[in-house]
């Protein structure tokens, strides 16, 4: 029982540790993408709309 209180007590411990730099890393800007932005409009092409086919009634005639 003791062995499994300790188990825990350090996994408590190395978790808040883990916690913490996390924490750290996101203030100190380590995930900020200052790349991405600069190459955004080579990827945000669209697709041409292409045009619908209008239906025609019986005498071929547009409605």
């Amino acid at each position: 029982m003791s062995a499994i209180l300790f188990l825990i007590i350090i996994g408590i411990i190395v978790a808040g540790g883990f916690l913490i730099v996390f924490i750290w890393a996101v203030k100190s800007g380590q995930y900020d993408d200052s790349y991405s932005p600069s190459v955004r409009m080579l990827f945000d092409n669209k697709e041409p709309e292409t045009q619908k086919e209008e239906p025609l009634n019986q005498n071929n005639n547009q409605i």
